[in-house]
């Protein structure tokens, strides 16, 4: 009997196409992966997926192609191109974390030599400077209330508050700021990558997609290389924003930011009514022998004591880092938000949802932290927010898709969200922690409460931080 054997296929000794083929070629030859890769070649590596992944279609070989890229001062904005890829890995210069220089900003492709070029700069220069002048008064009244500790040194000390009045200051930063995202993805994320980001409709983004072909070509020189624009994705965003253009009237614009704050900002659209029903039923199902239907019937037809020691059975051992049964992805919901982009920072990073955000905008209105007042700078804060608005008002009558970059952190956005009941868990507990920003906070305590309302028979197994979102509201910000 052969003996069983797991090993490494290094990339630092052979390229990551080579790697993708050794692994292709178990399907039909009996050879180890050592004997096979050791048979290759790069060239022969290119003729393989020049043949199989590129001729044929066979592109999940090229999933096996692994690359690590850098990208270094590229804008907020585009970064949320760079991460809409559901497939991939990133970790991100932290607002939280980190402070950003007075000329940590991008000026857009499109605005170059325009008109508006000038104001653009100088209200973006306004937004970093009040930043700037905002940091000291909300660190003072932070370190009130967090006093150094015995023999701790001032930078210690600093870097133990430092994301307590930080991360209150990032409400100022617009989309237009710079920082760095490491991105780890295979080849055939970073095909699909390349093309949307070729046909995108900022030239910053369609300049980093070039740069992510050029750059992925030196490893993986023929799995990348077919990688273009794609016209239909072109044409159908270009279509779909000119009837957007056409149906928004100078009349809502300013409607909408008046209603923002009566409307419901978290609204539960959708969900399956029997959801938890239906979870039971597929767990039943997975350790069992009967049809789904019969399942179904099964759990229909139990009372509410039994009903209730089923759900026991599925989420009462849950430990705090368990993953639930990939059953409770039979129940979905779908949400209708709004929140500030800050918070959005946070939320798309939950890439198992579907996420359809709205472009950044001003028309929402914007969120106030509470300390940015009750550290005097209330009527700065209201100042920097309000040139960023009427900038973009101006940048929108020449390109809605530039007017993005002006749009500070504090801005209200929407976004559309569908996701399981499994996802639901990871996101709910995740994000309502102690340690997370109270912005993205706020949200998940919310939707957590609008799904507990529906479903309160598996929600209750969910582990929040114990607050509320009202809680969150009144502690953390102002005119909510």
């Amino acid at each position: 009997m052969p003996e069983r054997e797991i090993y490494l296929l290094s990339p630092r000794a052979l390229s990551p196409e080579t790697i993708a083929v050794a692994f292709a070629k178990t399907s039909r030859s009996p050879e180890s992966f050592r004997d096979i890769a050791a048979e290759l070649s790069d060239e022969k590596s290119a003729q393989f997926h020049e043949k199989w992944v590129v001729g044929y279609g066979h592109a999940s070989v090229a999933e096996h192609a692994v690359l690590h890229i850098a990208f270094e001062n590229v804008s907020r904005l585009a970064i949320e191109s760079i991460e809409g890829n559901r497939l991939a890995s990133y970790t991100e210069k932290s607002t939280r974390y980190q402070k950003w220089g007075s000329d940590d900003f991008t000026v857009p492709p499109e605005l170059i030599d325009h008109p508006l070029h000038d104001e653009f700069v100088d209200t973006v220069r306004f937004l970093f400077k009040s930043y700037a002048e905002s940091l000291d008064p909300v660190r003072s009244l932070i370190l009130g209330q967090f006093p150094r500790r015995e023999n701790e040194k001032d930078e210690a000390w600093d870097r133990r508050i430092r994301s307590k009045y930080v991360d209150v200051c990032r409400f100022i930063l617009p989309a237009a700021s710079l920082a760095n995202v490491g991105m780890t993805a295979n080849a055939r994320v970073l095909e699909n990558m390349i093309r949307k980001m070729l046909s995108h409709e900022l030239a910053e983004v369609r300049e980093i997609g070039a740069r992510v072909k050029e750059v992925a070509k030196s490893e993986t020189p023929t799995l990348v290389k077919y990688a273009d624009a794609v016209p239909y994705l072109v044409d159908t965003v270009a279509e779909f924003s000119h009837r957007d253009t056409e149906s928004q009237s100078k009349e809502n614009s300013p409607r909408l930011r008046d209603s923002v704050a009566k409307e419901g900002w978290c609204t539960l659209i959708n969900c399956n009514k029997d959801g938890e029903k239906e979870v039971l039923a597929a767990a039943l199902y997975r350790f069992g022998e009967m049809p789904y239907i019969d399942a179904l019937a099964y759990v229909e037809n139990l009372g509410e004591t039994e009903i209730e020691k089923l759900a026991e059975s599925l989420l009462g051992r849950l430990g705090k880092f368990d993953i639930p049964l990939r059953e409770l992805e039979y129940c979905t919901y779908t949400f209708d938000l709004i929140m500030d982009q800050g918070a959005y920072a946070e939320f798309k990073r939950h890439r198992m949802m579907t996420q359809t955000p709205q472009k950044l905008t001003t028309r929402l209105g914007y969120a106030t932290p509470r300390l940015i007042t009750e550290a005097g700078f209330g009527s700065e804060y209201e100042t920097a927010m309000e040139s960023a608005s009427q900038m973009f008002e101006k940048l929108y009558q020449f390109d809605p898709n530039v007017a993005q970059y002006i749009v500070p952190n504090g801005y209200n956005r929407r976004v559309l969200a569908q996701f399981n009941l499994r996802e639901a868990f990871a996101f709910c507990q995740l994000r309502s922690a102690a340690n997370a920003h109270f912005s993205i906070r706020r949200v998940a305590q919310r939707m957590y409460e609008e799904m507990a309302r529906v479903h309160p028979l598996l929600t209750k197994y969910m582990k929040l931080h114990d607050e509320t979102w009202q809680g969150v509201e009144e502690g953390h910000f102002t005119g909510m």
